[in-house]
């Protein structure tokens, strides 16, 4: 009898491992829906919106690398703005008679984009970049403000040019989404680096 004693104490102690283990999640077992933990992986839809959004129109190219360093640096989503008719290189030449000439100078003009606008109902932050057509940003990007929501969204211009400065190109964008919180715009210079990007994004 003396001898089962200690088998029996052995036995209950081995049950009682039992039972506390099973009451612990293991890495990778799944946690039923009425628990709460913190730091478990989000959906693919959460994980997905980051909360910013790099949007730009890039006829010649030099404004796409400045908006995908943008991205790459704040892991943002990007959309791209493309003309439903294409611009040929003709039409931005700094003639009197190009498209790019009567559509800037035309207040009423507003060239149509192609495919859908992105929901921006998941974004808080927006960088918007275009490149500098006769002192403004090219009228599509007008297009694009007037078809979207912006309410709310801290907005943060960026342009592109080989010599042209800024000036009031951002500025004049702020009428088109008046709700939004407009920062101050920056200029690049055609050939940015993603090191100076990544300086500018730090500051």
């Amino acid at each position: 009898m003396k001898k089962r004693i200690p088998v029996l104490i052995l036995i209950v102690l081995l049950l009682f491992a039992v039972l506390t283990a099973c009451g612990t999640a293991k890495p990778g077992e799944t946690i039923s829906s009425d628990e709460t933990m913190t730091g478990l992986p989000q959906t693919e839809e959460q994980t997905e919106r980051s909360g910013v959004i790099v949007i730009f129109f890039s006829c010649t190219g030099n404004t796409k690398p400045i908006a995908e360093y943008i991205r790459d640096e704040l892991d943002a989503d990007i959309y791209e703005i493309r003309a439903k008719v294409p611009y040929t290189d003709e039409d931005i030449r700094y003639d009197a008679d190009t498209r790019a000439y009567k559509e800037q100078h035309d207040p009423a003009a507003r060239p149509e984009i192609s495919g859908e606008l992105p929901d921006l109902s998941v974004y808080d932050t927006v960088y918007l970049g275009y490149p500098i057509w006769h002192g403004e940003a090219p009228k599509i990007v007008y297009t694009f403000l007037e078809g979207v929501d912006m309410s709310g969204k801290t907005v943060i211009p960026f342009c592109t040019s080989a010599e042209s400065p800024l000036g009031a190109s951002a500025e004049n964008l702020h009428p088109l989404a008046p709700d939004a919180v407009w920062r101050d715009g920056t200029r690049f210079a055609i050939g940015t680096t993603e090191e100076e990007i990544a300086d500018w994004l730090g500051r």
